[in-house]
C-alpha cells in the first residue's frame, strides 16, 4: 500500500471545510485526493480552495474511484449509515462523523458491512485523541482524584435557523444527536465502562420538533454517574467536571478547543471551596482532528486494530436510544 492513505471527502460540509480537510492535508500519513458534492460546482469550488485534485458531482462517483483508500463522511446525520455502508461495500475505509447512525440497529448494519468488506470504520469523536482528554483519563486512572464517582458535562450553543440541518428533526437534528453524544462518549472514555441504565428529560422546539434542551443521568457500574445537559438554544458554553473522593478535575474547553491556543486542566484537591488546592496543567496547541486522522490512517497502513472500533460506536448509539426511549416512558431505561 502507498505510504500515505488517499482520502476522499463526501460533501462540502462546514466541519469538513473548516476542520477535517485542513487536518487531513497537514497529516504525515494522509493525502486528500478527491471531494464530492451533489452540486458539482460546489465540489469544484472546494477542490480549488483546498488544492484537491479531483472533484465529483456525486458521492457514488467518488466511491467508484479506485485510487481512493478511505473516505470521510460528514453528511447530515440521516446519511451517515447509508453512505458509510455504500463506501464500505465499495472497498473504502470510513471515518464517519458522529453520530455514526440514527440508532443502534443502523450502526449494526454498518458493522455487518465492515465484516463483508474487511475494511475499518470508526466514529469521529476527535476529542478522545486530544492530549487534554488523554491526560484526564491518565489522572483518573492514577487514583489522584480518589474514587471517581461523578462526571458533570455541559455543552450548549444557540442556533435557531430552521434551515440548518441541526434544526431538522426528520434528518437527525437536535441537541442529543449533535452534542449530547459527546457527553456519553467521553464519560465512557473516562470511566472505561458502559452505563447500565439512563433517564432523560427533553424540551422540544414547538415548531422544529427538535430537542433543543436535553438533560440526562447515566448510571455506570459501581455507583458512578454521568449527569449532563446539552442544548441548541442556550448561550454557548462547555465544561466538564470529573469528581472523586479526593479531588476534582475540570476540563475548561473540552470539545472545541482552538487548535492555535493552549488548553488547560484544573486539578483541585478540595482542601477548601475557594480553590487554594488548585493546580493547572497546560497543553500546547494541538489539532485533535489531525491526531484522529493520523491514528486512523496508521491503522490502515499497518493493518492494526483501533482502540475505538465500530463496536464502540454501536454502544454509544444504544445509550442514545435508551435516552430517547426514556423521553416517552418517563422512566429509567436499561441499555
Amino acid at each position: 500500500m502507498a505510504k500515505k492513505v488517499r482520502w476522499g471527502i463526501l460533501s462540502t460540509a462546514k466541519i469538513g471545510r473548516e476542520q477535517v480537510i485542513p487536518a487531513l492535508k497537514n497529516g504525515d500519513l494522509m493525502d486528500v485526493v478527491a471531494i464530492a458534492s451533489r452540486d458539482g460546482n460546489r465540489a469544484q469550488d472546494a477542490a480549488a480552495e483546498f488544492g484537491i485534485p479531483k472533484a465529483y458531482a456525486s458521492y457514488e462517483a467518488l466511491l467508484a474511484d479506485p485510487e481512493i483508500d478511505a473516505v470521510y463522511n460528514p453528511l447530515p446525520n440521516h446519511l451517515h449509515a447509508p453512505l458509510t455502508i455504500k463506501a464500505l461495500d465499495a472497498g473504502k475505509h470510513v471515518l464517519c462523523e458522529k453520530p455514526i447512525a440514527l440508532n443502534a440497529e443502523e450502526a449494526k448494519q454498518i458493522e455487518a458491512a465492515q465484516r463483508r468488506s474487511g475494511k475499518i470504520v470508526a466514529e469521529a469523536f476527535m476529542v478522545r485523541f486530544h492530549p487534554q482528554w488523554q491526560r484526564a483519563r491518565e489522572i483518573v486512572r492514577s487514583g489522584r482524584l480518589g474514587d471517581v464517582r461523578v462526571i458533570h458535562t455541559f455543552f450548549s450553543y444557540h442556533l435557531v435557523d430552521p434551515d440548518n440541518i441541526r434544526n431538522q428533526a426528520d434528518i437527525g437534528g437536535g441537541s442529543l444527536y449533535d452534542v449530547g453524544c459527546y457527553a456519553v462518549a467521553t464519560a465512557r472514555f473516562i470511566f472505561g465502562a458502559d452505563p447500565e441504565r439512563v433517564i432523560g428529560a427533553f424540551d422540544r422546539d414547538p415548531a422544529m420538533r427538535t430537542d433543543r434542551l436535553a438533560s440526562g443521568l447515566a448510571e455506570f457500574p459501581s455507583g458512578r454517574h454521568l449527569a449532563f445537559t446539552c442544548a441548541t438554544q442556550l448561550v454557548p458554553t462547555q465544561r466538564v467536571q470529573i469528581v472523586g473522593t479526593k479531588g476534582r478535575l475540570e476540563i475548561q474547553l473540552p470539545f472545541n478547543p482552538r487548535r492555535d491556543q493552549p488548553t488547560r486542566l484544573v486539578i483541585d484537591d478540595g482542601r477548601d471551596l475557594i480553590g487554594s488546592g488548585e493546580e493547572t496543567e497546560e497543553f500546547p496547541p494541538s489539532n485533535q482532528y489531525q491526531r484522529q486522522g493520523d491514528v486512523f490512517s496508521r491503522a490502515i497502513l499497518e493493518g492494526s486494530s483501533l482502540e475505538f472500533p465500530v463496536a464502540d460506536a454501536i454502544m454509544n448509539m444504544r445509550v442514545l436510544d435508551a435516552l430517547f426511549r426514556s423521553e416517552t416512558s418517563r422512566a429509567w431505561e436499561t441499555i
